[in-house]
């Protein structure tokens, strides 16, 4: 059975799991799917740190070899604002792992400690009062600048952090893989002063250099999973980080809270809601109350302006849930069972039949259909 059908077993049990707006970790009882980062409109350009190209130097990287062998232009890192296409991204990082001769390169990557070359969201995280909070603020500003979404899949025992790509038409490259679980470490061992461990890493890939990432991590790794995840205890997501600092969190944290404001001023109601939803659909169906609290009003301001409007909740619901479907059945690497947890139903018959209302046909023959014309095309 894979994870994703224990995930979805395990949410009906419990009565569908929420979606926890909780510091990255709800209260541990029944499993909870948190998404802590926008999945963004198709074909959206991404930002990412100028600081990489520093980073990559750092490494014995050359920055011109590296973006002439990803297919970017030679400036990209000299741009004041660097946007990306998530093709862009796993091109880039695919072609540092061929660049380098470390098979722990991505590891390194993601151990960065120095904070002149963090962004200002990173040093907001660091000052989190636990390590679920920094999880939570992690995603929550990483809307600014990086084009994962971040998902903690949290019960009694456990916590998994993992990232995820919603337009990815390919797997993540390994390296990618490396070095944002190996950050996630950073974070959590720096914030509490080495106090937390994970249980272990999940890896999809096949085995290979099993000495490397345990002496990494401190923890075993299971090859050939059914994801690329970083597992920890409960509990741990509930330590307190020691580089907590109310003040400076609240100088950063207004900053970062505008700069998302400005953002949001720029999107209609209904690209808001749909922003909002999509990254609140996995393990459960989203509530008005839900969407009203990220979006920072109360549910009856939602309510009155859907109306004035003339916008229904359900409506927005279900598109979004459509253009997702879509999206995600072109990826043959998201399994239908997958593409069902994933746009919040509780089991696979019940987005097989939304499904077949919509498009008037299956999941399944609707993603043969379109993988023909993609090849034909």
């Amino acid at each position: 059975m894979t994870a994703v059908k224990i995930q979805m077993r395990a949410q009906r049990s419990a009565g569908a799991a929420s979606i926890s707006r909780l510091s990255h970790g709800a209260s541990p009882s029944a499993e909870v799917s948190s998404n802590f980062s926008p999945i963004r409109t198709m074909s959206h350009r991404l930002r990412i740190s100028r600081t990489w190209a520093q980073r990559f130097a750092d490494h014995k990287i050359a920055v011109p070899t590296l973006l002439r062998g990803a297919g970017l232009p030679p400036g990209l890192f000299k741009q004041e604002k660097v946007y990306v296409t998530t093709a862009e991204l796993f091109a880039l990082w695919r072609r540092v792992g061929e660049m380098s001769s470390d098979p722990g390169i991505g590891l390194m990557l993601g151990a960065e400690q120095r904070l002149e070359r963090s962004h200002p969201a990173a040093i907001a995280v660091m000052c989190s009062r636990t390590f679920g909070d920094a999880l939570q603020r992690l995603g929550r500003y990483k809307q600014l600048t990086c084009p994962e979404e971040i998902r903690v899949h949290r019960n009694a025992q456990e916590a998994a952090v993992e990232f995820f790509y919603v337009e990815a038409t390919e797997l993540q490259p390994e390296v990618l893989v490396d070095m944002v679980l190996s950050w996630i470490l950073t974070v959590g061992q720096r914030g509490t002063d080495g106090q937390i461990a994970p249980l272990r890493l999940e890896l999809t890939r096949a085995v290979q250099h099993r000495e490397i990432f345990e002496s990494h991590f401190g923890c075993r790794v299971r090859f050939k999973a059914d994801r690329n995840a970083l597992v920890f205890r409960s509990s741990d997501l509930d330590h307190p980080f020691v580089t907590h600092n109310d003040e400076l969190l609240a100088v950063i944290g207004s900053q970062l809270d505008s700069e998302l404001k400005a953002r949001n001023a720029s999107m209609s109601l209904s690209e808001q809601l749909k922003d909002t939803l999509r990254r609140s659909l996995a393990g459960k169906r989203p509530t008005l109350p839900d969407v009203a609290q990220e979006l920072g009003m109360s549910a009856r301001t939602l309510q009155r302006r859907l109306t004035d409007a003339g916008i229904t909740f359900q409506q927005l619901v279900e598109d979004s849930r459509r253009e997702l479907a879509r999206h995600y059945l072109k990826q043959s690497a998201v399994e239908l069972n997958e593409t069902a947890f994933l746009l919040g139903y509780e089991d696979a018959n019940s987005f097989f039949r939304a499904f077949q209302g919509w498009e008037g046909t299956s999941p399944g023959e609707w993603r043969t259909r379109h993988s023909a014309v993609a090849v034909e095309a």
